[in-house]
């Protein structure tokens, strides 16, 4: 199964369309399936009176509201067809995240055909609704939830109008960057088990790691966060990828994939040269005479396994010599 791995970009362009593309570009050289960017529009997201997170005080090293952040963060319309064109001509797909119905709504007349919901509309059921509506495919993140919450949610999908198995549903855990204590990787597991979804992860951890156990664990989906450069202004580089880092990651979860295989336990055909050189055989550990009685006295196991196999060895126990043998042959069949 090839994992979908989304490059979060987010608002890592700081409102500068030459950032966003430069984005777009390490994503495709990564290898990523997609680069997910937010789209929104401050007047409709957030009161002008609003606090930042604490995150994002400490980012952005400023007093602002959350609003007067977001606001430099917006992407236009127009640059949202100039980034499509880009990322069609680095052979990677365009995603955005609506943050509000009318943001949603310019992704669809946009061309989108999947909708990913950000933890902080879990519970927000006018925009959960109009997504269930279109009946597309949906990538569902709880960061902050439980699984009632959880529950709800992909009840209100299903009820307008999306079928489950168009549902994934994302472990992640809201916080930058996240300790490995609050990771918490088996809750996808759980969640998969419960409500008979698909899973994923979105990963807030420092460092790779994390999203490649994931995968291991039979995420489908990954979404990671990343940047041109940690130490640049802004509320999400600090706990971003690198450039080398997203292609380190990438190229660990197609190792993974590749690896995992398709479960049936089979010699391989890299283990057939070692099989012969590495198991062992039946063989003489002294010299016997036609007609003597094999026994555990007279025989042992040694390599290599070419010759009769030890778990034949009950069966040549009280049998009697064929021929003349010296020490160390192996018996014949």
């Amino acid at each position: 199964m090839k994992t979908l791995i989304i490059a979060e970009a987010g608002v890592n362009h700081n409102g500068d369309i030459d950032m966003a593309k430069k984005l777009i570009d390490i994503a495709a050289n990564a290898g990523a399936d997609l680069v997910k960017f937010q789209t929104f529009n401050a007047d409709r997201l957030v009161t002008h009176g609003a606090a930042k997170a604490k995150y994002q005080i400490i980012a952005t090293n400023n007093t602002e509201s959350q609003h007067g952040m977001l606001r430099k963060l917006e992407l236009t319309e127009p640059v949202h067809h100039e980034l499509i064109s880009h990322c069609a001509s680095q052979n990677i797909g365009f995603l955005s995240t609506g943050f509000d119905i009318d943001s949603i709504d310019l992704l669809i007349a946009l061309g989108q055909d999947l909708f990913k919901i950000p933890s902080g509309e879990i519970t927000n059921l006018p925009y959960l609704q109009h997504i269930g509506k279109l009946r597309k495919t949906v990538i569902l993140s709880t960061g902050m939830s439980n699984m009632d919450e959880v529950e709800a949610a992909i009840n209100v999908l299903e009820e307008s109008g999306t079928d489950r198995s168009k549902i994934t549903v994302l472990h992640c855990t809201t916080a930058y960057p996240v300790s490995m204590a609050d990771v918490n990787l088996r809750a996808m597991q759980s969640m998969q088990n419960k409500f008979n979804v698909a899973f994923g992860y979105s990963d807030h951890t420092l460092g790779i790691e994390i999203p490649i156990a994931a995968v291991a664990l039979g995420a489908s989906v990954i979404e990671k966060h990343f940047t041109t450069d940690r130490s640049l202004p802004g509320p999400d580089h600090k706990a971003s990828l690198e450039p080398t880092e997203l292609k380190a990651m990438v190229n660990a979860i197609r190792n993974i994939e590749e690896a995992l295989g398709d479960g049936i336990k089979r010699c391989m055909p890299s283990e057939l040269d070692n099989l012969t050189v590495i198991r062992q055989s039946i063989v003489t550990s002294c010299a016997i005479n036609k007609g003597e009685i094999l026994s555990a006295e007279n025989l042992t196991t040694k390599r290599p396994g070419h010759g009769i196999s030890p778990m034949l060895w009950n069966e040549v126990i009280g049998q009697k010599a064929k021929r003349n043998f010296k020490k160390d042959e192996l018996l014949e069949t």
